[in-house]
C-alpha cells in the first residue's frame, strides 16, 4: 500500500510538474512581454500588414496615472480645436500600443472630441509584463475615465475598443464608470479561452485538453488572472450604457458568430449590431472608413450631444 501511494504520488507530481511547464510555454508565448516586444503570439494573430498610423496633427499632452497595482500607464491626451466636454477613451488591441489608435482618434478629434489613447498595461510605454486579455485593463479603463472627470466634472465619456481593446471596453461597460455615456465595441471575443482554443488548433495543432487547462492554471499563478476570467460573454449582461457591437463577417481570429453572442447576452440599455460585409478581423474602418464613422458617431452622439 506504501508503494501504491509513493507511485501515486510521483505520477501527480510528474503530472503536476508537466502540466506547469506546458502551461508556462504558452502563457509566454501569447502573454508575456519581453524586451518591450509584444508577446511572441503577435507575430501569428497580427496582421503583419498593418503600419501604426501618423500622429494626429492636434495639440497634445501625455497624461500618466498608477494601476492599482502598482503600475505606471501612460496615455496621450489630444485636445480638439474648440472646448468640448466630450470625452472618447480609445482601446487598442492585441500586441498592439497607442499608435494603433491614431486613426480612429483623428475621426473623434474632427467631430470634436476630446481623445485620450492609453497603452494598455505591458503595451507601449506602459509599465507591466503580462497581458490579461482584458480584465485588469479594464479596470485601468476605470482610472483614465476617473482622471478625466476630475479634469473635467461635465465630461460626457464615450469607450471605444478593437479586438481585445473591444473586450475590454465591454468589460467595463459593467462597472460603474462615472460620466460613461456609451460603448463602441469592434470584433470583441466571447471568452479569451475560446479564442485562444482556437488558435491553439490552428497554429500548433493541439486540443483544448489538457493544454488549455495547464493555461488557464499557470495564467492565474503568473499574472492573477486565469485566461477564462477574460469573458466579456460574462459581463455584458451587466452593462450599464448603450453599446454599438460592430463585427466583420469575414472574421477568422475572432469568429463573427461570437457578434450574436455577446448581443445576445447584452443587457446594455439600448444596444445595436453594425455587420461590416467582407471584413476580417479589425478590418471593419478599414474596408469603408467613411461609413463606419457615419455609424459611429450616428450612435454614440445620441448620447453626448
Amino acid at each position: 500500500m506504501k508503494k501504491f501511494l509513493i507511485t501515486i504520488s510521483i505520477i501527480a507530481f510528474i503530472f503536476v510538474a508537466v502540466g506547469y511547464f506546458i502551461g508556462d510555454y504558452f502563457v509566454t508565448f501569447a502573454l508575456k512581454r519581453t524586451d518591450n516586444s509584444p508577446p511572441q503570439a503577435t507575430a501569428n494573430i497580427a496582421d503583419p500588414s498593418l503600419i501604426a498610423p501618423d500622429q494626429p496633427d492636434f495639440q497634445n499632452e501625455i497624461w500618466t496615472v498608477q494601476s492599482f497595482d502598482g503600475l505606471n500607464l501612460y496615455a496621450t491626451h489630444f485636445f480638439p480645436n474648440n472646448d468640448s466636454h466630450k470625452w472618447a477613451i480609445l482601446v487598442h488591441g492585441y500586441g498592439r500600443d497607442q499608435t494603433f489608435a491614431f486613426d480612429y482618434a483623428e475621426e473623434y478629434l474632427k467631430q470634436g472630441y476630446n481623445v485620450l489613447t492609453p497603452d494598455l498595461r505591458a503595451s507601449g510605454t506602459s509599465d507591466g509584463i503580462y497581458l490579461t486579455m482584458g480584465v485588469l485593463e479594464s479596470e485601468d479603463i476605470e482610472v483614465w475615465a476617473e482622471q478625466i472627470v476630475e479634469r473635467d466634472p461635465q465630461a460626457k465619456i464615450v469607450l471605444h475598443g478593437v479586438s481585445m481593446g473591444a473586450a475590454t471596453v465591454l468589460m467595463a461597460s459593467a462597472l460603474d464608470i462615472k460620466n460613461l455615456c456609451a460603448v463602441v465595441e469592434d470584433c470583441g471575443y466571447t471568452t479569451a479561452y475560446e479564442m485562444f482554443t482556437g488558435q491553439l488548433k490552428i497554429i500548433f495543432g493541439l486540443p483544448e485538453f489538457p493544454i488549455m487547462n495547464f493555461v488557464n492554471m499557470v495564467s492565474k499563478i503568473e499574472t492573477g488572472v486565469a485566461v477564462s476570467d477574460a469573458a466579456p460573454i460574462l459581463s455584458v449582461p451587466n452593462s450599464k450604457v448603450p453599446t454599438l457591437f460592430i463585427h466583420g463577417d469575414k472574421d477568422t481570429l475572432v469568429p463573427f458568430e461570437m457578434l450574436d453572442r455577446l448581443y445576445n447576452a447584452s443587457n446594455a440599455p439600448v444596444k445595436e449590431k453594425f455587420v461590416v460585409e467582407g471584413a476580417g478581423h479589425a478590418d471593419s474602418k478599414r474596408n469603408d472608413p467613411p461609413k463606419y464613422f457615419e455609424r459611429v458617431f450616428e450612435f454614440i452622439d445620441r448620447y453626448t450631444d
